[in-house]
């Protein structure tokens, strides 16, 4: 049995006859007629009822004609599969990334989407949340891995991966030394040190704190969550950081609770609504989705 011969048989039963289905498949009727003659010969059973009219199925015709619907579905699957890999193969992602992305490890999603697709050509760059989505509105990145804010524009499309916490954080010297639980009007007289304005942890220090009867006085702007900690660490100052940066690499410094805790949003994987999906980006999306299915 030969896949064409399935292909000619299929044709024929869902037209009717072999004269349309030579004409759907540009093939001359002789030849689909011979090879259904020679799929009947090698099956051994009659697979139509050939009329000066019309063709029909016999009972062995319809039993054939739903496997065989079925093995070209599963090949045409395998053709779109096969065409969307050359697609992604031949493909490029721009990552727009945060550097605060709780428990996502970029660089090992990126490593593994590397040996899936070696062609692909890989590009991260970093910044504040409000930058990136600039950058994903102008289609200089494909999509961008960030805190997921409740004021995210609705021409973004998000998806949630993993919760972040905000912790207080302090110099070792600081009289809070040692890890307690404690509010943030405790501090409310001590310099913070924060993103700049328009970043999504400044407003998040300033409502957090406008609850509890008080504007912070933030006295050092710093341009990354590292140099928070590396300022907060010199006793500069104290500051609202995410839970993974607080315990992550970088200078000693005393990591408190807090108590109200300030939401802080999920890490997630956004991109743009209205820009259509490239197969690499797919690709990616899918990747990212499965990591975290199982993670």
């Amino acid at each position: 049995m030969e896949l064409r011969q399935l292909v000619y048989f299929e044709a024929v039963a869902r037209l009717g006859g072999f004269t349309r289905a030579a004409e759907q498949l540009h093939i001359a009727q002789p030849a689909i007629s011979a090879q259904v003659r020679r799929l009947e010969r090698e099956l051994g059973v009659a697979l139509l009822e050939r009329t000066t009219r019309r063709v029909g199925l016999t009972h062995a015709g319809r039993l054939l004609l739903v496997r065989a619907r079925v093995v070209l579905a599963e090949l045409d699957g395998v053709r779109s599969d096969l065409d969307e890999l050359g697609a992604v193969l031949r493909g490029a992602l721009r990552l727009g990334v945060t550097q605060i992305l709780g428990s996502v490890d970029l660089a090992g999603l990126l490593a593994a989407f590397h040996r899936r697709y070696p062609d692909v050509a890989l590009a991260v760059r970093s910044g504040l949340v409000a930058e990136l989505l600039g950058e994903l509105a102008a289609g200089t990145v494909d999509a961008v891995i960030a805190p997921i804010h409740d004021d995210l524009p609705d021409r973004y499309l998000a998806r949630p991966l993993t919760a972040e916490r905000l912790t207080l954080v302090t110099a070792p010297a600081h009289l809070l030394a040692g890890p307690r639980t404690i509010s943030l009007a405790t501090v409310r007289d001590e310099p913070f040190v924060c993103l700049p304005a328009g970043s999504g942890l400044h407003a998040i220090l300033t409502a957090a704190a406008a609850e509890q009867g008080f504007t912070p006085r933030i006295q050092f702007e710093a341009p990354d969550p590292a140099s928070i900690r590396r300022f907060v660490a010199a006793d500069l100052g104290v500051a609202l950081l995410a839970e993974s940066a607080a315990h992550g690499d970088g200078p000693a410094i005393d990591v408190h609770r807090l108590k109200p805790t300030p939401p802080h949003p999920p890490i997630g994987l956004i991109r743009h609504r209205g820009q259509p999906m490239s197969p690499t980006l797919r690709a990616w999306v899918q990747h990212v989705q499965r990591h975290h299915q199982t993670n």
